[in-house]
């Protein structure tokens, strides 16, 4: 689990309890912050206006799904491909790319294993790079889908929650003879906004920029992959991979994750 988005979405909760309880009603103040119909008008018309711009139902479920991404802890990392390319290098080096097969049977990613399985196969270079770049051009507008619902999300909430207000204002005018009602209406008429700064800036907002994130590192791991494959093919020096490979890394990582390996890049 990714404790830092746990902590995060929880953090959020937490201040916005304490900054409800924190006046002088104290926990009696939280019922105030409660009506159905605002929820029923922002969430739920927030959920529907997703579900009109969604293509069908199923990539609808899809994007709810996309959520437990941001709970899941990242293990793989531009470093440990980089480990697992160099060492392909130095057995395609000695004992030439057809024992690659045997090596890629342990590659649990399923893009890295296609790339190596293309060379095995004597696919030609421009081929393999055709391939793969497409493959990481399908990655890319999966990803940029998904992120564009949240995204989609977090201007929903708002508006929907603007929505509520103009009802519950308009609700309000209309009781201006009834002094009496117009706290309430308008405190439920305000309700909504919050409802819909919520659903933006606590929810859809940090989803989509987690994603974003999680992507970016993806396309950067399939990029040094694709880098990496197409080296090897070329028959390249483990070490001139090695040292092609770290231009991915930040600079002030790139001995941290590889210094300790010189010897798998030195080998002629």
């Amino acid at each position: 689990m990714d404790l830092a988005s746990i902590i995060g979405l929880i953090g959020c909760a937490v201040a916005i309890v304490y900054g409800i309880v924190s006046g002088d009603q104290g926990w009696s103040a939280l019922p105030n912050f409660y009506d159905l119909n605002s929820i029923l008008i922002t969430v739920g018309g927030s959920l529907t206006c997703m579900l009109t711009m969604a293509s069908d139902f199923k990539d609808y479920l899809n994007s709810w799904k996309s959520m437990g991404i941001i709970l899941k802890k990242q293990t793989s990392s531009e470093g440990d491909v980089i480990h697992k390319i160099i060492e392909l290098a130095n057995i395609a080096r000695k004992e030439g790319l057809l024992q690659l097969e045997e090596a890629a049977e342990g590659i649990e990613d399923e893009f890295f294993k296609k790339g190596v399985m293309l060379i095995v196969d004597g696919t030609d270079q421009e081929l393999v790079s055709s391939i793969m770049e497409t493959d990481l051009g399908c990655v890319e507008r999966r990803h940029s889908k998904i992120i564009g619902f949240w995204e989609g999300l977090s201007a929903m909430g708002p508006a929907w929650g603007m929505i509520g207000t103009l009802i519950g204002l308009i609700n309000m005018l209309k009781m201006m003879d009834d002094p009496g009602s117009i706290g309430p209406n308008m405190a439920i008429a305000l309700i909504t906004t919050l409802y819909g700064s919520m659903i933006a800036n606590w929810i859809a907002l940090p989803i989509a920029s987690k994603l974003k994130a999680i992507s970016s590192q993806e396309v950067i791991l399939k990029e040094v992959v694709i880098e990496g494959i197409l080296s090897i093919q070329a028959g390249e020096n483990p070490r001139v991979i090695e040292e092609k490979l770290k231009s991915f890394l930040a600079p002030n990582v790139r001995e941290a994750v590889l210094g300790g390996d010189k010897e798998q890049g030195g080998e002629e």
